[in-house]
This record gives C-alpha cells, sequence and structure tokens, in this order.
C-alpha cells in the first residue's frame, strides 16, 4: 500500500509527523504500507525553518510542488495541476490529507477524480460559518472523503449530522497529542530565556496570526491596552510574524513588558507553551496543546475547531471582547483557573490508529 501524505502548511507537519512514525513503524513490522510527503509549497518556504524536520524527528518532503499565492482560486488550480504530475510519476493508492486548508480540498479533489481512496485527518470540525473559506474547503473534503479520521466525539456527531456513511467514520482521537506528547521530553529552553529575566511558570505567552483581527485598529488597540493592564508587571512573551510584529508595533503602545520576538522552532516554541503561567492565543492548535499540558489559555475568537478545548479543557474563548477578557486575564492572575479534563483518545496514540484502520 502506497501513501502519499499531503502537507499544505507548517503545521501540518505536526500532525503527519506521527503518521511517519507509525506508518515506519508497521513497516519494520512486515506490513505493506509505505509513504511519501508531498509539500505545496516551495522548498525554499521561509516558514519551514531549517530545525523543523529534525525537532518532529521526521525525514524532509520527498517532493515540492512549488505553489505560493494568495489568491484562491489561483492557489487551487496551480496545486491541482502540479498534484496531478506529482501522482503521474509516483502512483499512490491512499491520498492523506490533514485540516482544511487549500491544499487539502485540491489535493483531495485530484486524487477522488483518479479513483484514489482519500484520507482526511482531523475530519468533521466545524464553525458552521460557510463565509470561512477553511469551512468551505472542510466540509468538501469532508464529503468526498473515504476515511474520515475524526479527533473527537463533537466531530464525529457532525459527520454523523451530516450523513457521512457510517463506516467511513473513525473516531481516532487528536493526533496532535501524539506530537506534544512525543516531544514533551525533548523540549529545548531557548538561550534567549534566562538572559532576558524570564523564569517557568512566571511570564504569558502571546501569539496572534488572524489577518480580519489585525485590520481591525481599534479593537487591537482595545485587546493590547486590556492584555498589558491586567498582566501588570507579568513579562509577556510575543513570537510574532513580521506582519503581526508591524502591525502591534503600529499601535504605538507603551510596554516595557512585551518582548516581541520572532517565530520560534517546535521546540522552543513547546517549552514557551508548557512553562507558561497562561497564554492568550488566536490559535486552536495552541488551544489544544494547552489542553493536553493543563496550561491556562485564552482564545481570542468566538469558536474553537474543537470545543472540548473549552468545555473540559483549560480553554476560554473571550472573541473579540475587551471586557471578557479583562475578566479571563483576572480569574489567570490569580491563579483560579480551571484544570484541565483530556477529551476522549487524546492520549497520544492517534496515529496507531490510523495505520491499523489503513491496513485493515
Amino acid at each position: 500500500m502506497k501513501v502519499t501524505i499531503v502537507s499544505g502548511a507548517r503545521p501540518n507537519f505536526m500532525k503527519i509527523a506521527p503518521l511517519c512514525r507509525a506508518i515506519d513503524a508497521a513497516h519494520e513490522a512486515g506490513k505493506d504500507i509505505s509513504y511519501r510527503i508531498v509539500y505545496t509549497g516551495p522548498e525554499n518556504d521561509p516558514a519551514l525553518e531549517p530545525t523543523l524536520f529534525t525537532d518532529l524527528a521526521m525525514r524532509r518532503p520527498d517532493a515540492y510542488l512549488g505553489v505560493t499565492g494568495n489568491d484562491h482560486s489561483q492557489v487551487t488550480a496551480d496545486i491541482m495541476l502540479a498534484f496531478e504530475q506529482e501522482l503521474n510519476a509516483h502512483p499512490a493508492q491512499i491520498v492523506l490529507v490533514v485540516d482544511d486548508m487549500t491544499a487539502t480540498m485540491s489535493c483531495a479533489i485530484v486524487a477522488k477524480k483518479r479513483g484514489l481512496k482519500v484520507a482526511h485527518v482531523i475530519a468533521g470540525t466545524r464553525s458552521f460559518d460557510m463565509n470561512m473559506p477553511r469551512e468551505v474547503n472542510r466540509t468538501i473534503v469532508d464529503a468526498i472523503s473515504d476515511y474520515l479520521f475524526a479527533a473527537s466525539m463533537a466531530a464525529n456527531r457532525n459527520l454523523n449530522q451530516e450523513g457521512m456513511i457510517p463506516d467511513y467514520i473513525h473516531n481516532v482521537g487528536n493526533i496532535l497529542m501524539d506530537t506534544v506528547r512525543y516531544n514533551r521530553h525533548r523540549l529545548t529552553q531557548p538561550v534567549w530565556f534566562a538572559p532576558m529575566g524570564l523564569k517557568k511558570g512566571c511570564y504569558l505567552l502571546f501569539t496572534l496570526n488572524r489577518h480580519e483581527l489585525l485590520r481591525q485598529r481599534p479593537v487591537m488597540l482595545s485587546l493590547m491596552h486590556t492584555l498589558l493592564s491586567h498582566a501588570g508587571d507579568t513579562p509577556i512573551v510575543a513570537p510574532l510574524h513580521p506582519y503581526v510584529q508591524q502591525a502591534i508595533k503600529s499601535l504605538e503602545l507603551n510596554a516595557p513588558n512585551l518582548h516581541i520576538l520572532p517565530p520560534q522552532s517546535y521546540l522552543h516554541f513547546g517549552f514557551l507553551i508548557n512553562q507558561a503561567k497562561g497564554i492568550i492565543t488566536d490559535s486552536g492548535n495552541i488551544a489544544e496543546e494547552a489542553t493536553f499540558l493543563d496550561v491556562p489559555c485564552i482564545t481570542l475568537n468566538s469558536y474553537a475547531e474543537h470545543p472540548e478545548t473549552w468545555r473540559i479543557g483549560t480553554n476560554e474563548l473571550v472573541g473579540e471582547n475587551s471586557f471578557a477578557l479583562a475578566s479571563a486575564m483576572d480569574k489567570l492572575m490569580k491563579g483560579e483557573w480551571k484544570h484541565s479534563t483530556l477529551p476522549e483518545r487524546w492520549d497520544g496514540r492517534t496515529a496507531e490508529r490510523i495505520v491499523k484502520v489503513l491496513l485493515e
């Protein structure tokens, strides 16, 4: 069995790495299964830092499609054409895609039209907002997949309610937890950590990515003032992409305790998550990792792909509401935050379950 695994962006590799290890283990045990990793971006993508694949203990992609751009239609067309050529040169029986990116949808459609099996990891997540491009992507991919690997009972329920074939649905757990569990004891303290006067458990971690939020200057200004005023003298460590750094700096904040840094390597960033007093973010992945690690997390969004993170995990949704953020910050700084209960099958063994299903 030949499996082509598709990645459309850096975060996808965190979910692909455990699958590679599980397939390698099955192959070494005598099972007829192998894989090929395809990255839809360019080999020199600056988002793929040199240490990424070493940190994740996985090999680099076998192929790079070299597609870039911001126009959804153009990117979709370019990926589909390039992926057709990739499959012509390297046939597969199964194409495995993760998450809900344009690359995920594009490669899934190509595979399905070629008569190949499509496996979707992190299937069934929903925002129920079809104005979101990612919601369009994920619903299309789920509709044409032959293997729907759901990360939770909520995702499993979404797929059932949408009429997916029950035999296609497999509640295997959240594969991101496999990576967190595997690397928890490999996390590395950054060399700048101690010289900056930071101490474990005595700083806040702040991340931001959403372009639509960054474009709302009055909202951003209110949120940042709320964050800074309620943090007091507690250091705020903010590893941010250049476009986010520019947006934050344009607010001209008086914030001596806000340490804006470049994006960090996987093992360094994992250390910052694991040792933080609390996290303020708009990232669903970070909220999931915080739930696994039992670290308080405030999410600047009105929904979470995995509602388990706020129902039984450490996550709280405050949207873009400064008053809700202030209330959450008060609880966080007073040490009154809730503790996490791990959702079912978020145990770090999801990749093993996926490979077992593929081999059956």
